[in-house]
C-alpha cells in the first residue's frame, strides 16, 4: 500500500520549508539539540488532528463552511504573528539555553503542536492528498488512509529532527556573533510574520 510514489511525493512535501520547519530550525539554533527534538515532536503531533479529521471526513467541514475555515485560519495567523512579535521584540541576541526541565520541553512541543493544528489547510491537504494513493479496489480505505498518514507523520518527524540537528550544529557559530545572531533572529521573526499574513490571506482550495 505504501508505494515508492507515495514516499517520494511525501518526502518532497515534507522537505519544503514551512512554519514547522522554521520553528524546529530556530529551536535548534537558539535553544539546544534536545529542544529541537521536542519541537519536531510537537510539530509532528500537530499533524494528527488534521489527519484524523480528513480520514473521518471532518475536513469537509472546512471546505464547505466558510465560517469554520475563517475562524481557525485567523486564529492560526494570529498565533504565527504572536510568535513573530515575541522573537522580534527581543533587544539582545538569542543565546543557547541549556534548560532541560520538563516544563520547558512541554512548552516547546506545545508551540510546535499549535503551529500545525491551527492551520485549517492542513486538513484539506490530507483530504486531497491521501486518497490519491488508495487503490480503488481497496476493501478498507479508512485503514489505508491511516497507514499512509502514519507513514507521512513518521517521515515528517525524521526530516524535522534532521533539520533541527543540522541547525544546532551551526548554533555555536551563530550565537557567537552578536550581529549574526540578531540578523537571523529578525529573519525568523519576519518569516513567521510573513507566513501568518499568507495564512490570513489564504482561501479554501
Amino acid at each position: 500500500m505504501i508505494s515508492i510514489e507515495f514516499l517520494l511525493t511525501s518526502l518532497v512535501v515534507v522537505l519544503i520549508p514551512g512554519t514547522g520547519v522554521l520553528y524546529t530550525v530556530a529551536t535548534g539554533l537558539f535553544v539546544n539539540k534536545r529542544a529541537s527534538l521536542f519541537a519536531a515532536l510537537g510539530c509532528t503531533c500537530g499533524i494528527l488532528p488534521a489527519l484524523l479529521a480528513s480520514t473521518f471526513g471532518l475536513a469537509a467541514l472546512f471546505h464547505a463552511s466558510a465560517l469554520a475555515f475563517q475562524v481557525v485560519k485567523y486564529i492560526g495567523a494570529l498565533y504565527l504573528l504572536y510568535l513573530a512579535w515575541v522573537m522580534w521584540r527581543s533587544s539582545s541576541p538569542l543565546s543557547v539555553k541549556h534548560n532541560d526541565n520538563e516544563s520547558s520541553a512541554a512548552s516547546i512541543a506545545a508551540k510546535g503542536f499549535l503551529i500545525n493544528i491551527l492551520n485549517p489547510k492542513l486538513s484539506i491537504f490530507f483530504l486531497a492528498f491521501l486518497p490519491q494513493f488508495i487503490p480503488s479496489s481497496a476493501q478498507q480505505p479508512l485503514i489505508g488512509m491511516l497507514v499512509l498518514g502514519g507513514a507521512f507523520m513518521l517521515m515528517t518527524f525524521v526530516v524535522f529532527v534532521a533539520y533541527g540537528l543540522l541547525a544546532n550544529s551551526f548554533s555555536r557559530f551563530i550565537v557567537g556573533s552578536e550581529t549574526l545572531s540578531l540578523v537571523i533572529q529578525k529573519f525568523f521573526a519576519g518569516s513567521f510574520a510573513a507566513l501568518g499574513v499568507k495564512l490570513a490571506l489564504s482561501e479554501r482550495a
